[in-house]
Formats: C-alpha cells, structure tokens, sequence
C-alpha cells in the first residue's frame, strides 16, 4: 500500500466547501431544478467575493487545503458539461477572478441531456468547447462517459465510464484529469474503488455520508432560489451535514505531486 500523503490527509478538518452547479440559462422549465439564471448566478458570485470569499476549482481548493492556505476558498463546480457554460458562466466567473471545475460527458460530445425525461433538451459541450474552457483556466473533470448510475452498472461498463473517459478527456484537453463527479451522486464503496482505481486524484459526489473522503467529497445543490440568506445557511451548517467519514483510501497509480499540479 502506498504512503499516506498531504492529499490523503486533507479530511476531515476543515471542511470543505464545494458548491454544485449545473447549467447557468434563463428558462421557465427546470423540474430538476438544475438551472440557475445569469442574474442569479452573478448575484451568488458576488455574495461570495463580498464576504471575501474567492471561488476556485476543486482541485485548487484541495492543493490549497493541504498546503495550508485554503482559508477564505470555496469550490465552485459544474456538472453535467452545458454548453451554456462557456457563454453565460465562464464570463461571470472571469469577471471575479474566479475559477471552476467542470464535469464533462466525454461519450455524450456535442450532445443533449437525454438521460433526463422531463424538461428542456439542455446541449452539452463538444470537444473544441471542452477544450476552450481547459485553455481559459478551468478545471475539466469526468462525469462518466454517458452519465449512467454507477452503482447499477456491470463491471465492464464501471470499468469504462471511469477510465475510458479520463483518457478520452486527456486527449482533448492535453493535460491530466484529476477529478471525478459521480453521475446523480450516487456512490457505494465499489464505486469508489473503481474510480481509485482508474487514477482519479480525487472525486466528488452530493452527500456520501460515511463514504466521505478524497473520492467522496460531499457538495452543497445551488440553485435559482439560493439567495444571499440560504447561501448563508448553506455555508454555516455544512459542518453540520459532514458525517464521520471513511478512511482516505490511498491513491495508488498517480503521486501526490502530480494531483496536485
């Protein structure tokens, strides 16, 4: 078994903040409350920098954590790959001097989001635009290949949604893919092995509960009616929803230093 490392050693004090987002439009149809408008989002971006607060990448965040310096970041993070991020939410968040992970469907490319059976057909990033917002300094991460529940999925299809999508990923970026995002949250210890095993650094899911650790971070759902009140709430009793978590699992196929670049 490898060494323990800063990495492995980042939970459970403090606790991490991580915020959840989806897409960043304007529209009436949102039945699984996964949008938030640009005037929403830019008013939430600026609850954050108000209160001295700086939205950075999740990646950044557990750099920033164990070197000792996390203090006054949060995690920004987006799931799913909308297209709508790159024209509504990269602006907003360059105008703050904020960065951001984004969890994106390698095997979905320029697509829709099928999987969902109600509401508006939302288009997903293709290549080039996976491509741009890794050029613009955001972090690209793996939401899976086709956004199917992992912990109902064979082992084949496990085994591909987890490593065939950060290679696909590396090549489109150039560079290492890092971070994880379990598809609806849903997380058991397979998976978690599974993930681990494919040379995540690092993954997240929404409430892992006793699973919680490097490869299942917990996230707090923003959305259009989180106001300056809720995100105040929101961020005072995250504490309070972390559970006692699981041992760090030790990262066996990358370095720490690695990760964390």
């Amino acid at each position: 078994m490898a060494a323990p490392t800063a990495l492995h050693r980042l939970l459970p004090t403090p606790p991490l903040w991580v915020a959840m987002y989806h897409s960043v439009t304007d529209t009436a149809d949102d039945p699984y409350r996964v949008t938030v408008s640009p005037a929403r989002f830019a008013r939430q971006l600026s609850w954050l920098r108000d209160r001295g607060l700086r939205g950075v990448s999740v990646r950044e965040l557990l750099a920033a954590t164990a070197a000792g310096r996390a203090r006054g970041l949060v995690g920004l993070s987006f799931d799913d790959g909308y297209a709508d991020f790159t024209d509504a939410a990269l602006p907003l968040l360059r105008r703050h001097g904020f960065t951001a992970t984004v969890y994106v469907l390698p095997g979905r490319l320029g697509g829709t989001n099928a999987w969902d059976a109600d509401g508006p057909r939302k288009r997903l990033l293709d290549a080039d635009g996976i491509a741009d917002i890794a050029r613009a300094g955001m972090e690209v991460g793996s939401h899976g290949l086709t956004h199917v529940r992992l912990t109902e999925a064979g082992d084949d299809v496990l085994a591909e949604e987890t490593r065939t999508s950060r290679v696909l990923l590396e090549e489109i970026t150039g560079g290492p893919v890092d971070g994880f995002c379990y598809p609806y949250g849903a997380v058991d210890p397979r998976t978690v092995r599974a993930v681990r095993g494919a040379g995540y650094g690092y993954a997240c899911g929404i409430d892992p509960g006793p699973l919680t650790g490097t490869h299942a971070l917990p996230r707090a759902h923003i959305g259009e009616n989180d106001t300056a009140w809720r995100l105040a709430a929101k961020l005072a009793l995250h504490p309070l929803r972390r559970r006692r978590p699981a041992a760090l699992l030790p990262l066996r196929t990358r370095p720490a230093s690695a990760v964390l670049r």
